[in-house]
């Protein structure tokens, strides 16, 4: 493929992992604007590089016409998670849009099946729909699903087979394994102390939504004019700010609401 040709390839797959990483966040902000704990921490995603895409057909005997169809990751979501059995919640998410806006076409479960190397990943290979200027175009993708210690150790295993061309030194396999081995552990102590985390973690959530709703439910009284309410509020949460529980917190931005309910029935 020319230049010209590669950028016209690579379009859809573009799109469709901006598209991708947009429905993904979705999920995370949801749940997370409603004090839900999220299982997906945060996501990335790339579009693979055209000497990436050629390296691979290369090494696999792929020829250019097959690339489209059998170079699975070209379009790559990473999505990572806090703790282990996140991830197997993410995959039932993913399930779950199955035949909607998106097909699965297999999947491979790198955690419960180990590779040598030491490298853990869930990978969900995916048929995705693109709507281009030109009309429906299907494409292939591949969603990864990690633990944050998962992520770190693969990110240091792709530089060093980059480096090495697939051909990394013994010795530093064998640290590699040394250190895919801390990585499980930490991933398991962390696991050990999940709940202890989500709490702290879904508590620090809704003090920050209780405090959003108390700083724009005052500015909405100044902006209606309530100046007087509007600084008497605002006393009252400087005040909670620093030392008030969060259940005071939400009782102040239940007053707040109320009040400005108030003004708008009889406005």
């Amino acid at each position: 493929m020319q230049d010209l040709q590669w950028n016209k390839f690579l379009i859809p797959y573009e799109q469709a992992v901006e598209e991708l990483k947009v429905k993904l966040k979705g999920i995370r902000n949801e749940l997370r604007a409603t004090s839900e704990y999220s299982p997906i921490e945060f996501v990335t995603g790339r579009v693979k590089k055209v000497s990436s895409i050629l390296e691979k057909a290369k090494r696999y005997g792929f020829s250019p016409d097959e690339i489209e169809e059998k170079v699975e990751d070209i379009a790559g979501i990473r999505i990572m998670c806090q703790f282990l059995d996140d991830i197997y919640k993410v995959r039932e998410l993913i399930r779950q849009r199955d035949g909607k806006d998106l097909y699965i076409v297999y999947e491979k479960d790198y955690i419960k099946n180990k590779k040598d190397s030491g490298y853990q990943s869930y990978h969900v290979i995916i048929k995705y729909p693109v709507q281009s200027a030109f009309g429906e175009k299907e494409i292939l993708a591949e969603i990864q699903i990690r633990t944050l210690a998962m992520n770190f150790w693969a990110t240091i295993e792709h530089s060093l087979n980059y480096k090495y061309k697939e051909n990394i030194p013994e010795n530093i396999k064998e640290r590699l394994k040394i250190a895919a081995e801390a990585a499980q552990r930490l991933d398991m102590e962390m696991w050990q102390i999940r709940d202890e985390i989500i709490n702290a973690q879904t508590l620090f959530e809704t003090k920050s939504n209780t405090v959003s709703s108390i700083v724009n439910n005052i500015q909405m009284l100044s902006l209606m004019g309530k100046k007087s309410d509007a600084k008497d509020f605002q006393e009252k949460f400087e005040a909670l700010w620093e030392k008030g529980s969060p259940e005071e917190l939400h009782e102040l931005a239940d007053r707040i609401r109320y009040r400005i309910a108030r003004y708008q029935v009889f406005e």
